[in-house]
């Protein structure tokens, strides 16, 4: 049975991923060894039998920053259509037969949340600064940003983005014996950190003030998904057989 997908994908190495500083809006390039990693992320997980399956792509939703933009550039997707922004470097050529017709959507609500005051600075110097102004333990799921956005409307531009996935490019095919839906079904998002952090929790329908408890590491890769083929049963895929699909093909079906 077919169960689309959603894959997330947060932006490459930074020089302040690497020092801690909080990132933004603060439009940083990726750090070279930043740009390999991405180039490797990419001839590992993107093919006809990897994880990301190109020709399964409907669209593909990045943020504004060039950050998240570079990113997908070095992932070697065979997108039809140049990136609406104009290349900010070398595209990653795919490898052959690689191509998707998926369309790249620049989308806000995939933006970094805002972080206000604490723009570039790391947790450590937050918590020394609320020391030195009396108060107490800071929280981002709970508190979010001051200056910037607040846990409720993190999660009124998540909800937004989600209901459209789920209808526009999930609905149609999901629950459907594999093989009989023409049109792709899978979705990318390619953003950052904390945003991404708080759409898995949406995703599962949790609220992010209660502190999702996930990492995604700088040019990490996670999937959301569905339990039983049903869109209500919203689910994080922790782990798949992605070539499973290839292994059949060659083989015939399971006999049991």
């Amino acid at each position: 049975m077919t169960t689309p997908r959603v894959f997330i994908i947060r932006h490459g190495e930074t020089a302040w991923s690497l020092s801690g500083q909080h990132t933004g809006r603060t439009d940083i390039p990726l750090t070279a060894n930043g740009e390999r990693r991405m180039r490797a992320t990419g001839r590992a997980l993107v093919g006809p039998d990897r994880l990301i399956v190109p020709q399964n792509l409907a669209h593909i939703y990045v943020s504004p920053r060039k950050r998240a933009q570079r990113t997908l550039e070095l992932l070697g997707l065979g997108c039809q259509d140049p990136p609406p922004w104009g290349a900010h470097g070398d595209v990653l050529a795919p490898a052959e037969g690689v191509e998707t017709k998926a369309a790249i959507e620049v989308c806000e609500a995939v933006r970094e949340w805002e972080y206000g005051d604490y723009e570039g600075i790391t947790s450590k110097e937050i918590a020394e600064q609320r020391r030195e102004e009396g108060k107490g333990e800071w929280e981002i799921w709970r508190d979010g940003c001051p200056g910037g956005e607040t846990p409720a409307e993190i999660t009124a531009r998540l909800d937004g983005l989600i209901a459209s996935i789920r209808k526009d490019f999930h609905a149609h095919a999901i629950g459907k014996p594999k093989g009989s839906v023409q049109e792709p079904y899978d979705v990318l998002i390619v953003a950052h950190g904390h945003i991404l952090r708080a759409l898995a929790a949406r995703w599962v329908g949790k609220s992010i003030a209660e502190n999702p408890s996930l990492i995604l590491e700088a040019g990490g890769v996670g999937t959301l998904s569905y339990e039983h083929h049903q869109l209500g049963e919203p689910a994080i895929l922790l782990g798949g057989a992605f070539m499973s699909d290839v292994v059949e093909s060659a083989e015939g079906p399971e006999k049991r």
